[in-house]
């Protein structure tokens, strides 16, 4: 064995110690309600597929559509000769679906927050972020390089602490204009230095709907304390798109603040069932990332099949099938937690597709689902570093997929694996 392989097997045995193990599960089936693993159907709880659109035959017909007239790949970035009609069509579909006058797709979530907050901060900006945010939000403002605040989560009193704190630092900062150099981080050639008139920018950076808890944003809240401190807000609607708003627009819609978000950000691979991220707002916003936003530039375009897919499933949701989908879900989520109650699992009051329950312990969490797969669930424990320690927990997802037969199997099964956890 080589000293590089020695390294690695001795933090694997690290990783294995505090329980924090993780390794690849391959699927031999479709996603779905129901999913094959180790030749072994399981009924599934962990999907962010939260629509069931992820295997729907419409979506699946646009896509074999588009490998046909346009191939498997995109042959180069965007920018080069990879900017394909499916592309075009999807930002077009985005912006009439969430109601701005622009919108740009990016081939996942990730590459989408580090490719906006890289294209509008730098060094001499602040970004305020609550604590509960996607790691892809905190990777993409440390690679900026802006100054980050963390507030607890859904804290206002913190927010408005930390805004306080921006503002003194504009006022001190000069009012007329702000130097910034615009420099290649990989080549380290700089530009001439760019004039930009205003004072250094403040982001504060949200989920509407959080991706392990499963509340709420206190959108309303926020937006008052953007505006009263002159800040930005960025909204990341990745777990509302589809489910919230007349239109399903997301938790914005809902709560008729849409046009009160500078940057809307948010995923294809959740609700809509196909891959990828987007940012929708201005005209202004979308032709600045286009010129500033590095992963995009740098990026081979997504495949057309993706972006047909994601077009299908925006059109499906706009729909009176999507509204009956959404009805579906929320019902299911309802017959769960109305299950629930009276039990020793607490459950949230909150309504999303997302219910977590919480076990504390990694290893009890490790347990818990090991048992429920053995009885024919699926619901992988969710530990540290995805939540803090002592968080530990079933990230339970419901989907419209799921009949109301599989949510009593569910309430069965959780009921029979938390007393083998209590007794042993």
């Amino acid at each position: 064995m080589n000293a590089f392989d020695h390294e690695m097997i001795q933090r694997l045995a690290a990783i294995r110690e505090q329980g924090l193990y993780r390794e690849l599960r391959r699927i031999d089936s479709p996603q779905g309600a129901r999913i094959q693993i180790d030749g072994r159907p399981l009924l599934n709880f962990s999907s962010n597929d939260y629509l069931g659109l992820a295997n729907e035959p419409a979506i699946k017909e646009a896509m074999h559509k588009a490998i046909e007239q346009f191939g498997a790949g995109s042959g180069a970035s965007r920018l080069i000769c990879g900017s394909l009609a499916p592309h075009h069509e999807l930002e077009e579909a985005l912006a009439e679906f969430k109601g701005t006058p622009a919108a740009l797709s990016f081939s996942s979530g990730y590459t989408t927050a580090l490719g906006a907050l890289g294209a509008l901060l730098d060094h001499d900006d602040i970004v305020v972020i609550d604590k509960l945010v996607h790691a892809s939000i905190i990777d993409a403002v440390r690679l900026c390089g802006a100054k980050l605040r963390v507030f607890a989560h859904n804290d206002l009193e913190a927010l408005e602490k930390i805004l306080k704190w921006a503002d003194r630092r504009v006022v001190q900062s000069p009012s007329s204009s702000v130097k910034r150099i615009i420099e290649d981080k990989k080549s380290k050639v700089q530009s001439p230095t760019v004039e930009v008139q205003g004072r250094p920018r403040v982001l504060i950076v949200t989920e509407s709907v959080f991706s392990m808890d499963g509340d709420l944003a206190l959108l309303r809240e926020i937006i008052e304390l953007k505006e009263k401190y002159g800040a930005w807000l960025m909204l990341d609607e990745a777990h509302a798109t589809g489910l919230f708003g007349q239109y399903r627009r997301g938790l914005a819609e809902a709560y008729e603040l849409a046009d009160r978000v500078e940057i809307q950000m948010g995923t294809l691979g959740k609700a809509l069932g196909a891959a990828g991220g987007y940012i929708c707002g201005s005209r202004a916003l979308i032709d600045l990332l286009v010129n500033r936003a590095r992963s995009f530039i740098f990026s081979t375009a997504p495949t057309p099949v993706t972006a047909a897919a994601a077009t299908a499933a925006i059109r499906l949701v706009q729909s009176n099938e999507g509204e009956e989908r959404r009805v579906r879900l929320w019902a299911r989520i309802d017959q769960l937690k109305s299950a629930l109650v009276g039990s020793n699992w607490e459950v949230p009051v909150v309504r999303s597709a997302i219910v977590p329950l919480m076990l504390g312990a990694e290893e009890k969490a490790m347990r818990t689902a090991a048992d429920l797969r053995a009885l024919g669930i699926f619901i992988p424990a969710i530990r540290f570093p995805t939540v803090a320690r002592g968080q530990a927990r079933l990230r339970v997802t419901m989907t419209a997929a799921h009949s109301a037969a599989d949510v009593q199997t569910l309430v069965s099964a959780l009921r029979t694996a938390h007393l083998a956890v209590q007794n042993g």
